[in-house]
């Protein structure tokens, strides 16, 4: 298959040629990394690929699942594979493997993925750039000046250049919606408890992580939350099934929705003006598509959020990586950390039982205020990012500050986000818009608790009136390869 024609397809799309005989999986594979091979020099999205996983893949015979054949990318932190490495984006953990799959890595491969490399992450997931020591900055593919932002900023410039149609990454506080915004994707954070963590975990991040993907289509992420949602046995959280699939759902126009327009961050950090235009030009789009768009912000106190967040957070780390040096039989040393991961982990262990139970409290009456907003409205409409894009090296997560000076920096960049992670409720980011420069800003939407088919019939009417898969950065595989 020939470059050119493997990137004009989605995975939906390619995995419908393999199922016509049309292309084999071996071809789409090598083909995959002949575009990881011309772009990511560049980038530096995939920090390795996985030649001898992939064949190993093909040898096994793949499932008949939605994405038989198709490449895929995973993030170097979070979800793991059996015996693949899976760094957290540090040095401390270089060549840490677990035995066994994550529940959600196993039904990825139902869905008939083939795994090709691990794509960069900050370390520990603790920054809006993709810059980690570790293993050196990602570019942004619009423009390689930039960031294409974190902590899934990985995943994000690969499929935004072309190398695979989708690639997995996670959200604890904008990590799929900020990367999609600033690569031109869809991303879509889902309900808590949709996908499950098990069986390592119970709950990511306090409860403020999740996980799913990042697309260049709707249809594409809707078919993966069909593939990979669902509980697992001893799970924390039950929420009921999607009436019908999100992929139906995603082809169904939208009832008129009620959607409530924010654009002052919520602590009173700067927005961008070019961000804010994209935000009134969504607004715009969805009036003309029958949507009735009303000004109005949610009950969100956001220094109180940043001060849960930052209790809950640090302690989560603190358990995670102690874990994860037991696993390894690694000595945790602050000489092999980035400076704002140690001081997380220090500020994690100075934090007490009860400080941590008056952050839950806290957060249980942030999340009913927003529960009492969202009986008035279907949506609500808000940047996903303060900025266009992160200019390289302006997040320096070597700098020498404190946890809390650290959360404040980069809540101020993403001020919208994070309040979706504290309530559970799902999220998108939609690419509706670009500014002057050319870097594409997203449309960021949240819905109620357990309505991802809420977000998904709304972004496929936006897609459809305002189509967005013909755009592609300038650093892309079918640009590179013409």
């Amino acid at each position: 298959m020939h470059l050119n024609e493997y990137i004009r397809f989605d995975g939906i799309g390619l995995a419908s040629l393999v199922q016509r005989k049309e292309v084999s999986a071996a071809e789409l594979v090598q083909t995959a990394f002949k575009a990881i091979e011309v772009t990511n020099p560049a980038l530096n999205a995939v920090i390795a690929t996985l030649e001898d996983e992939a064949q190993a893949t093909l040898a096994r015979g793949l499932p008949d699942g939605p994405f038989t054949g198709v490449p895929f990318l995973i993030k170097d932190l979070g979800l793991h594979a059996a015996h693949i490495p899976s760094s957290q984006g540090t040095r401390t953990f270089k060549g840490l493997a677990f035995p066994h799959d994550t529940a959600l890595m196993a039904r990825y491969r139902r869905a008939g993925l083939v795994l090709v490399g691990r794509t960069n992450a900050p370390e520990l997931g603790l920054s809006n750039a993709t810059e980690p020591l570790a293993w050196g900055p990602t570019r942004n593919p619009w423009n390689l000046k930039f960031s294409p932002g974190g902590s899934s900023g990985g995943s994000a410039a690969a499929v935004s250049s072309g190398m695979v149609p989708m690639a997995y990454g996670n959200d604890g506080g904008g990590s799929i919606r900020m990367p999609a915004s600033m690569c031109g994707l869809f991303g879509l954070k889902p309900t808590r408890g949709r996908i499950t963590s098990g069986p390592d975990s119970g709950e990511l991040l306090n409860g403020f992580g999740v996980e799913h993907v990042l697309t260049r289509s709707v249809r594409d992420s809707a078919a993966m939350l069909d593939a990979s949602a669902g509980p697992l046995a001893g799970d924390p959280y039950l929420i009921p099934p999607p009436e019908r699939s999100f992929l139906e759902e995603c082809l169904r126009e939208p009832r008129r929705l009620r959607i409530a327009v924010c654009r002052k961050a919520p602590a009173g950090d700067p927005v961008s003006p070019e961000c804010l235009t994209a935000l009134d030009e969504a607004v715009r789009l969805c009036a003309t598509l029958g949507h009735e768009l009303v000004e109005a912000s949610p009950p969100f106190q956001g220094s109180l959020l940043e001060n849960i967040t930052v209790t809950l957070w640090s302690t989560a780390m603190v358990g995670w990586m102690d874990g994860l040096a037991a696993l390894g039989g690694i000595t945790l040393r602050e000489a092999d950390f980035e400076r704002t991961s140690w001081a997380a982990l220090e500020h994690g262990r100075r934090v007490t039982g009860a400080e941590v139970q008056a952050a839950l409290a806290k957060l249980n009456q942030f999340s009913r205020g927003m529960g009492s907003f969202f009986e008035d409205y279907d949506l609500l409409l808000t940047p996903t990012f303060a900025l266009p894009a992160l200019p390289l090296g302006l997040l320096d997560a070597n700098a020498p500050v404190s946890f809390p000076q650290w959360m404040r920096r980069l809540y101020s960049f993403c001020p919208f986000t994070t309040q979706a992670n504290a309530t559970g409720q799902p999220a998108m980011s939609v690419p509706l818009s670009w500014s002057a420069e050319g870097l594409p800003l997203g449309a960021h939407f949240v819905g109620r608790w357990g309505e991802e088919a809420t977000l998904f019939r709304l972004a496929g009417q936006l897609e459809r009136a305002q189509p967005w898969a013909h755009r592609w950065p300038a650093h892309h595989a079918g640009v590179i390869s013409t």
